[in-house]
Formats: structure tokens, C-alpha cells, sequence
């Protein structure tokens, strides 16, 4: 139903992934776009927490059809595969059609390497 509403903003979405390792990036979206869409059916359009992680969907949470529509077509599209892999992403859009996209694949690795040097520290001081 989304499909093509994604599809149109696909381009800068790829940019924005890109990005997103220096920071938080937000693309507002058109309303329109989107209630059109929908056909006039009352949709819930914001979802939180959709998380990619090596270009798989994290199933923790349970996502709307407008959530899951948009991360199957990141994981199927040529521009956007090779962007999301290897990479843990989180999506959220809000009620004012604003997409966050937040890269935490650098915090992730800052945490691993945190970790393996208290371990050692903690080997050299016993």
C-alpha cells in the first residue's frame, strides 16, 4: 500500500543512511503522500523502534504495515541493501511525517572496544 510513497523518497532516505554516521538525520515528508496512500482507511502513521541490524529486522517489537512496507523495501532495494549492511540502524517517524534515522553502529562498536579495555585493566590490576 506504501510502497510507492517509499519508493518516492528512497533517494534522499540513502543519503540521509549515509549520513547518519555523523548523527541523527530527519526527513519531513509530505502528509498528502501518505493519506493518499492509505485510500481514506484510518492508519496509525508513526512507528517507533524499527530496528535493522545487518539488514535484518529486529521482530522484538511489533510493527505497523506502514513500518514493515518501509523495511522490507530498504532491504530489497539495490540503492539502500549495501547501505544497511552491516550497519544497526533505527528508524522512527513521528506524527508530523518526519523520518529519524539513527546510526548506531559506531556506539556499538565504541561499547565492544569500552568493554574489552575494563577487562583488561581489570586482568592487570588482580
Amino acid at each position: 500500500m506504501f510502497t510507492q510513497t517509499w519508493k518516492k523518497y528512497l533517494p534522499v532516505i540513502a543519503i540521509l543512511i549515509k549520513r547518519s554516521g555523523s548523527g541523527d538525520q530527519t526527513l519531513t515528508m509530505n502528509h498528502i503522500d501518505f493519506e493518499r496512500a492509505a485510500g481514506g482507511r484510518k492508519i496509525k502513521y508513526s512507528f517507533n523502534n524499527l530496528h535493522l541490524n545487518d539488514s535484518r529486522l529486529d521482530n522484538t517489537f511489533k510493527h505497523t504495515p506502514l513500518a514493515r512496507e518501509f523495511a522490507q523495501l530498504l532491504q530489497e532495494n539495490e540503492l539502500t541493501r549495501p547501505l544497511i549492511k552491516k550497519q544497526h540502524l533505527e528508524f522512527s517517524m513521528n506524527n508530523d511525517f518526519q523520518l529519524i534515522i539513527r546510526n548506531h553502529t559506531a556506539t556499538t562498536d565504541d561499547a565492544e572496544t569500552g568493554d574489552a579495555k575494563s577487562s583488561k585493566s581489570a586482568e592487570a590490576n588482580a
